[in-house]
Parts: C-alpha cells; sequence; structure tokens
C-alpha cells in the first residue's frame, strides 16, 4: 500500500537525552552536515526534524503481521517509511504496533535516525554538465531478495524507475536516473531497503569509508 508523499508535522519542543540533542537545542550546531561531519550518532529523531525543516515523508507498504502465542494469535501492524527531503537527505525505517498510526509513527522515527546524506552529481557521460541532479557514479543495493541498481543519467532524462523507486529517488533528491530492479519487487519493503542501500554506498565510497 502507498500513500502519497506530505509534509511532515512542525517539531514540537523536545527534551534533549543526549548531548548531541542539546547542541542542536541550544544552536550549537546547525546543520544536519556538521552532525555527520563531527561523527555523532543520531538517537533522537527530533535532530533530524529540527534540522531538517522541509523533511517529507512517504509510508511505503503497511502490513499486518500474525504471531501466535500461548495466548492465542497475536496480530500487528508493520510499517515502512522513508523520509527525505528531496535534495541530498534520504531514510527508510520500521515500525511494528497493534495500532496502524502507531506503527506508522514508529517507522517515520526509525526513518529519522537512518538519515543518510545522499551525494547527488553527475556521472553520466552523455552529459557531464557537472550538476547534482543524478548519482555521480553506478550503485546497486540490497534489499531482502531485491536488488536495484541505480544508474546515472543525463539531465532532462527523469527517473526511469518503477512507481516505489521513482518515489523514493525523488525524495532523496536524485531528478534523472536509470534503475534495473531484480527479485520479489513486489515487496515494497525490500525495494525501499534495497534503494537506500544503495544510495548509501554512495555517501560511504564518496566519504573513503568501506565495510
Amino acid at each position: 500500500m502507498s500513500a502519497q508523499v506530505k509534509e511532515a508535522p512542525a517539531p514540537p519542543p523536545w527534551t534533549p537525552r543526549t548531548r548531541l540533542g542539546s547542541m542542536v537545542a541550544t544552536g550549537k550546531i546547525a546543520s544536519l552536515a556538521e552532525v555527520f561531519e563531527a561523527g555523532y550518532k543520531i538517537k533522537e529523531p527530533e535532530i533530524v526534524k529540527t534540522l531538517l525543516s522541509d523533511l517529507k515523508s512517504n509510508v511505503v507498504s503497511v502490513g499486518i503481521v500474525q504471531k501466535q502465542t500461548d495466548a492465542g494469535e497475536l496480530t500487528r501492524f508493520r510499517a515502512v517509511v522513508a523520509v527525505g527531503n528531496g535534495n541530498g537527505w534520504f531514510g527508510v525505517g520500521i515500525g511494528k504496533a497493534k495500532q496502524m498510526r502507531t506503527a506508522i509513527d514508529k517507522a517515520t522515527n526509525d526513518a529519522l535516525l537512518n538519515v543518510v546524506p545522499v551525494r547527488l552529481g553527475c556521472g553520466s557521460w552523455e552529459c557531464r554538465c557537472g550538476r547534482q541532479h543524478s548519482v555521480p557514479f553506478r550503485t546497486t543495493g540490497k534489499g531482502g531478495s531485491v536488488r536495484v541498481e541505480i544508474i546515472p543519467g543525463p539531465r532532462g532524462l527523469g527517473l526511469v524507475a518503477g512507481e516505489t523507486v521513482r518515489t523514493l529517488l525523488d525524495l532523496a533528491g536524485i531528478k534523472d536516473a536509470w534503475t534495473r530492479t531484480y527479485g520479489s519487487t513486489s515487496t515494497s519493503s525490500s525495494v525501499a531497503n534495497a534503494v537506500y542501500d544503495a544510495l548509501k554506498k554512495v555517501h560511504l565510497l564518496a566519504s573513503g569509508v568501506t565495510r
């Protein structure tokens, strides 16, 4: 099940529980880029809400998970949510709860904790314009049985991808790219995780980090 991209609500005041949270709340850190440059780990979703005021969210999928217990069958909702500002920041999260709304909220908070910078660029040999409209090089990500390949495209191409992948890349700020998907692509959660893995690899490789 998919939902249209919507503006995330304005972040309410919060009491920071971490040193990083206190630095953000007091204005000592004013951008998410500073957080990553300093190597801090984000442990509070409010940090991202505060530093990225233009953040948007997309409910990728919501499903029902059933588990047999001694007390009977336990039914819960499992939600997958993607967040991004359409300009170089992207995250994917998963949440489970008895209520659908609660599961979506948990997934949104998890996505905020998983936000990573997306390295934009022009890696297409057909274009070479130097603008940040695509990815700087070909990248591949995996999620479950799904593998997604993102290939740099020239300006004006648009996103050559299925609906889910196209929505996710748009959230990340990628405007032009070819994509290829393999595996059980009908599983939206695996597709979302594969796209996230591919974009995270671009950030790590561009930063000289290997894993």
